[in-house]
């Protein structure tokens, strides 16, 4: 799998040049913002999403980076690497120059009805677009101190198999050799981490009160890894709202952060008594609004993740303590 390691340093002047100096990561994560298959190509909540990221990102002197956790492009994914969606749902609707920072890919369900192999070709021809692969590691150091945080870039589908409006839960991998692959990978860049602060980054999530609730594979596969090696949580889209889930056991404290409303919001709280009791500490999701995101800043001595609305309110925020490792 690909690999890409970068210093802020280069980050900062291989994109705006203007960053400020601080000791601090900044970085925007949004999932499902795929827009629509028919004219316009987007939804208001995309551009809702979009105006109100362009203004945080300013407001706060720039971000290095975005997140975009998979179901770019609604409803079938795109046909190729000169599928006009590229231009239509992604490039026209993030042009803000706060926007023009790397953002880093992963693959959703929808992504993967369509030709997911040409999204990550499409990294060659776009100034932001970084899809290097299926899955692949990132690694960020934190400006002015020793501190890391890596993030493990997961293809969920992959793993765990399609889902869609009908089928809510996937039912297992279409290809169990490269699932069972892409594990082994998962454990060896869990394992090696030395960072900060460690994260794995998919569309499904691990544990969610909505309407596709916890995905099971993940709960009986990478949650076991996650506590195994200590890491910080688990990043993702699927369900469209915003949640934080919290888990401790054996001294590891888990955050999954679900951020999944950048283009469609759905209020269903389903599973709130599939997750387990006391985890669920925030959702939100509001019919009214147009979309939301979460906005991270790492710092040396701690990560804090604020959760946004497009309309600019503040909803909530929660803090990641540094790794303790033995």
């Amino acid at each position: 799998m690909a690999t890409v390691t970068l210093s802020l340093v280069l980050l900062a002047l291989a994109t705006t040049g203007c960053l400020a100096s601080d000791d601090t990561l900044r970085f925007i994560v949004i999932g499902d913002n795929g827009g629509a298959d028919t004219f316009p190509y987007t939804t208001p909540l995309e551009l809702g999403t979009a105006d109100r990221m362009a203004m945080w990102a300013k407001k706060v002197g720039g971000i290095h980076f975005v997140m975009e956790l998979g179901d770019n492009f609604y409803d079938y994914g795109i046909k190729d690497v000169e599928d006009a969606r590229f231009q239509n749902t992604f490039e026209d609707v993030y042009t803000a120059p706060s926007l023009q920072v790397p953002w880093y890919i992963v693959a959703g369900n929808h992504d993967h009805r369509g030709n997911v192999s040409a999204e990550i070709m499409y990294t060659k021809m776009s100034n932001k677009w970084r899809f290097p692969d299926f899955y692949y590691p990132l690694s960020f150091n934190i400006p002015n101190s020793n501190a890391t945080i890596d993030f493990v870039m997961i293809d969920t589908v992959v793993l765990c198999g399609q889902a869609d409006d009908v089928i809510l839960h996937p039912e297992g991998p279409e290809d169990v050799k490269a699932a069972a692959s892409q594990w082994v990978w998962i454990d060896e860049q869990l394992r090696s981490s030395k960072a900060t602060y460690l994260f794995t980054a998919g569309h499904y999530p691990v544990l969610s009160i909505a309407e596709h609730g916890p995905t099971l594979a993940l709960v009986s596969m990478l949650q076991p890894l996650l506590y195994k090696h200590r890491a910080s949580g688990h990043m993702c889209g699927h369900d469209h709202n915003l949640q934080h889930l919290q888990e401790t056991k054996d001294g590891v404290t888990l955050d999954f952060i679900l951020s999944g409303c950048a283009d469609k919001m759905d209020t269903s709280e389903a599973h709130k008594t599939s997750v387990p009791e006391g985890t669920s500490k925030f959702h939100w999701a509001d019919p009214t609004s147009k979309g939301g995101f979460v906005y991270v800043e790492a710092s040396a001595s701690k990560m804090v993740s604020t959760y946004i609305t497009a309309e600019g309110d503040i909803l909530y925020t929660t803090t990641t303590y540094p790794r303790e490792l033995n």
